[in-house]
């Protein structure tokens, strides 16, 4: 089956923002973990900036980028006329 260009932008699309959020979770999750010896010399709120992001500033991160997603991708569904359903 041959995509037309209208599915293969909207592809294009899902699939970029897809790798750019995965980039963030990655950063997130690993790269905090990986500098946490030198994050902690930063204090914030009274908690080492390390132990903070593990404690609540990732899970933050994690609900912003599933509440980016979901605008974006109904947005996108709109745009290209393949949502489903009636929400918001």
């Amino acid at each position: 089956m041959r995509l037309t260009q209208k599915h293969q932008e909207y592809w294009y699309r899902n699939l970029f923002v897809t790798a750019v959020l995965l980039l963030l979770w990655f950063a997130v999750s690993f790269v905090d973990s990986y500098f946490a010896r030198e994050l902690n010399s930063i204090v914030v709120l009274g908690f080492p900036l390390g132990f903070y992001m593990a404690a609540q500033g990732a899970l933050v991160v994690y609900v912003l980028i599933i509440l980016f997603y979901f605008r974006y991708m109904n947005n996108l569904d709109r745009e290209y006329g393949v949502h489903e359903g009636e929400d918001e």
